[in-house]
């Protein structure tokens, strides 16, 4: 694989994508004041149900989707902090563009916690609009969709 490609997942791939999670979202425990919930989901779970791509190799993305009835779900992006600033969320946004039009799909839809205040820079430059603030429990999110068609 090279750096540019993106690929499925296989369940050796799991303790990488943990990896990567726990390091692009472990800088945001002390600012959020609890472990944020990518970094506690069931990624064996997301592998094996062919929800998660990566890119990388070593791997420093990962980008986990899940097709919905009427939109893609983007359940989490993460980019290693090594790999900052090499477009590598840039192209796993546009991987996951591309995935919602081949499923048929007219919309993505994600959230972030609110904290969490450099996605709310990035997430509109790729054209998501905000649709909601939320509070779900001890997590405040901002929740975004974007429309394909």
């Amino acid at each position: 694989m090279t750096d540019e490609e993106i690929r499925s997942a296989v369940a050796a791939d799991v303790p990488v994508v943990k990896a990567v999670i726990d390091a692009a979202f472990h800088p945001y425990i002390e600012r959020i004041g609890l472990v944020p919930a990518p970094m506690e989901a069931d990624h064996a779970a997301h592998v094996a149900a062919g929800q998660v791509f990566l890119t990388g190799e070593p791997v420093t993305g990962i980008v986990v989707v899940e097709e919905r009835e009427d939109h893609l779900y983007l359940d989490i992006i993460a980019v290693h902090p090594d790999a900052h600033g090499k477009g590598i969320g840039r192209r796993l946004l546009h991987f996951v563009d591309a995935r919602a039009r081949e499923l048929g799909l007219p919309e993505i839809r994600l959230l972030t916690n609110a904290l969490m205040w450099e996605n709310q820079k990035i997430y509109p430059r790729y054209g998501y609009e905000v649709v909601e603030r939320r509070v779900d429990g001890p997590y405040d999110r901002i929740h975004y969709r974007k429309r394909l068609v």
